[in-house]
């Protein structure tokens, strides 16, 4: 008996957790052969696509596929993903989710790829990655920052200016 795939609960529990966190769901899909999404909008074999309900029309995400309709520059047009194309799903606000391992250029194309040989010992990390957010800020008073690290920072107060947050990129 073939072993039930955790991608498609993965992807659902995601999916739920990022609408009852008000949270906008995103999928990264590599995109081949099985994969149905308007070609127009690909980039470098990948296409990013917002699944939130009021973005998607009838969306059913199955154990095999992932399927709805929507919008692009005005048009209905109907979505269908392999799961094994589903490179990440991810809260577009915060960064946090889950992106899963590359699915081989066979099984995107819609091929059955051939039976892995049984390998002697198990990968040190299988399975889905934590993605981490991507925005970092820091705090930099504008003094410290002109003088070097070695000047202690001003205070709140008499005479010192008030930390402000600087996005780092």
């Amino acid at each position: 008996m073939q072993e039930i795939s955790t991608k498609p609960y993965l992807v659902r529990a995601l999916f739920e957790w990022c609408n009852d966190s008000g949270y906008t769901p995103y999928l990264t899909v590599t995109v081949g052969e099985a994969v149905q999404v308007p070609l127009e909008y690909v980039r470098e074999g990948q296409i990013v696509l917002n699944i939130s309900p009021l973005a998607t029309n009838r969306l059913v995400i199955g154990n095999e596929f992932l399927e709805f309709q929507a919008r692009f520059g005005g048009v209905a047009r109907d979505v269908r993903v392999p799961m094994e194309a589903i490179a990440a799903i991810y809260a577009r606000e915060t960064g946090s989710g889950m992106a899963f391992e590359a699915a081989s250029a066979a099984t995107t194309a819609g091929t059955a790829a051939p039976a892995p040989q049984p390998a002697p010992a198990p990968p040190a990390v299988p399975g889905p990655q934590v993605l981490a957010p991507v925005t970092v800020l820091r705090s930099v008073p504008p003094a410290a920052a002109e003088e070097g690290p070695e000047q202690p920072p001003p205070g709140p107060g008499p005479g010192g200016e008030r930390p402000r947050l600087t996005r780092v990129k």
